[in-house]
């Protein structure tokens, strides 16, 4: 059946090139009767003679050209099944050396093979060995097996577990090869291509300078081990689609100066593109420093920030949406002291700040609206609860309104010398207030009017229920 339909295939494709062979002469003709002047006189015996011959000779050239090609694809494709076989051969190999060699040869299997979809199978093949069952605990040993003995219900059983010698290995030389072949020093960049991260454990992750510009890259919920390498400093997310959603980090991540933008989006996959850590677990802190968030969305929906240090400083967001709805940001310091957001949307409702110390500082939320139109709607703060020391010193509230509605204030929080440039600026009905400082407190009446509620201070969600019952 295969040869049947390969024979047809070139008996296409001859045939295709001798109709564009006439067209091409019939063409050539016409131009040089139309433009040139030439005229047509009845032709000899010779004449035709030397024309069958001209046109067979062209024919024959064109399908000798055409057969030439067919046969130097098909010898391409034999050998990039016979090199990728080998590759895919040694990456499954009992012994350790032999699985790093097929690393190198499957890495080179890709830098050989410039077709799109072979250097994506190649890379898929690299991937989906990082998404296979690891035991870190187990990734350094010798053993090819481990026998446990247990007892079930009087009856001695032993099981056996399979081990791959030394993958530790073998996992931290496909995470720096692939990681080689994105940065713009490498000689053969993979950055177009595809890359699938998900359930992956990562022992050292270093993608600094790292480009992907594919469609999608995933790293859901990937595991970043404690006490090893995680940094995507200045990294370069330019896909679609760009997920660490569920991931979890161990150890403290780098994003410093990333940049998260979408490079070019039609506008029917617009609602399917984003940039998201949603259900992110950041154990040990992370930094955002200086980091770029553009594109269509960016999602930190339900994410959790806890360790010793969090920043944001000095990071913009600027797509057309920023989430951070039910964020929970926990440990010693959350800070996003200078940060620009620009989005059309951006909101913090219902999250939560259980930080030692939390600071947006000279921080800009929200453009200001011109005339009509303009970029940031709405800037929501709502339900969101604020506890231990918060500041929100210097900072510019922006857009057409800001929303701090059924917030909970609990602790030391701050708005001494804030700019509310919003047309709108709601703290109406908190569920708490407590400690809560703005430039107007010892003179309720300077308050500016566009500030609800008033009278001033606001009056608590369950009070005002008893006044309305």
């Amino acid at each position: 059946m295969s040869r049947t339909v390969h024979r047809s295939g070139l008996l296409v494709s001859v045939l295709a090139a001798v109709a564009g062979g006439l067209a091409i002469a019939g063409l050539t003709w016409w131009g040089l009767w139309r433009f040139l002047g030439a005229k047509a006189e009845t032709p000899n015996q010779l004449d035709l003679s030397r024309i069958s011959l001209a046109v067979a000779a062209g024919i024959g050239g064109a399908v000798a050209l055409v057969v030439a090609y067919r046969k130097q694809r098909d010898a391409e494709r034999g050998r990039f099944a016979e090199v990728f076989g080998a590759a895919a051969g040694q990456l499954g190999d009992p012994d350790v050396a032999v699985r790093i060699a097929g690393v190198y040869a499957m890495a080179g299997v890709a830098d050989e093979f410039s077709a799109r979809w072979r250097r994506q199978q190649c890379v898929d093949v690299l991937c989906g060995y990082l998404r296979l069952p690891y035991q870190p605990e187990e990734g350094a040993s010798h053993l090819v097996s481990k026998s446990q003995r247990i007892e079930d219900h009087g009856t001695a059983v032993e099981r056996v577990y399979t081990y791959r010698q030394n993958d530790r290995q073998v996992r931290d030389t496909i995470v720096r090869v692939i990681a080689e072949h994105l940065r713009p020093s490498a000689e053969t960049r993979w950055s177009s291509c595809d890359f699938d991260f998900t359930d992956a454990v990562f022992e050292n992750a270093d993608f600094r300078y790292a480009v992907f510009a594919g469609r999608n890259t995933r790293f859901t919920n990937a595991m970043f081990l404690s006490g090893r390498t995680v940094t995507f400093e200045q990294a370069r997310f330019l896909g679609k689609r760009v997920t660490f959603r569920g991931a979890i980090f161990r150890s403290a991540a780098v994003f410093d100066r990333a940049v998260f933008a979408h490079t070019a989006v039609d506008r029917a996959d617009r609602d399917d593109t984003a940039a998201t850590f949603a259900e992110a677990t950041f154990g040990s802190g992370g930094s955002f420093e200086g980091t770029e968030f553009r594109g269509t969305r960016t999602a930190f929906d339900r994410t959790t920030f806890a360790g010793e240090r969090t920043s944001f400083a000095n990071a913009v967001f600027a797509a057309d949406q920023t989430t951070f709805e039910r964020a929970v940001f926990d440990g010693d310091r959350i800070t996003f002291t200078g940060a620009e957001f620009t989005s059309a949307r951006v909101t913090f409702a219902d999250s939560r700040f259980y930080t030692e110390s939390s600071s947006f500082d000279c921080a800009h939320l929200g453009t200001q609206i011109r005339w009509r139109t303009g970029r940031t709607q709405e800037v929501s703060f709502a339900r969101t609860e604020y506890h231990g020391t918060v500041s929100f010193a210097d900072t510019v509230f922006g857009g057409r309104k800001v929303v701090f509605a059924g917030a909970d204030f609990f602790g030391d929080i701050s708005f001494r010398r804030a700019a509310f440039d919003a047309r709108e600026v709601s703290f109406d009905r908190p569920k708490a207030w407590v400690g809560v400082h703005f430039d107007w407190d010892e003179s309720p009446a300077t308050k500016p009017s566009h500030i609800s509620p008033t009278p001033w201070p606001p009056v608590l969600a369950e009070s005002a229920s008893e006044l309305a019952s």
